[in-house]
């Protein structure tokens, strides 16, 4: 699954850690969102989503195998 965290991090000029506090998650675990090591739970996604006042499916693009 990829998304679009990172960009939309960036675009609101917060780091890793801004984001993971604002998410109360680690920054490790933000990084890992961001490389696609790690795809966080639906109701982490969903407070992703909510963060950045979008989709579920405009942040995270899921692909068939």
């Amino acid at each position: 699954m990829q998304n679009s965290i990172k960009t939309r991090r960036t675009e609101q000029r917060w780091s890793q850690a801004d984001l993971a506090e604002r998410l109360g998650v680690s920054r490790q675990t933000v990084i890992a969102i961001e490389n696609g090591k790690y795809d966080p739970s639906l109701p982490l996604a969903f407070r992703i989503a909510k963060l950045f006042d979008e989709t579920i499916e405009s942040v995270f693009i899921y692909h068939e195998s």
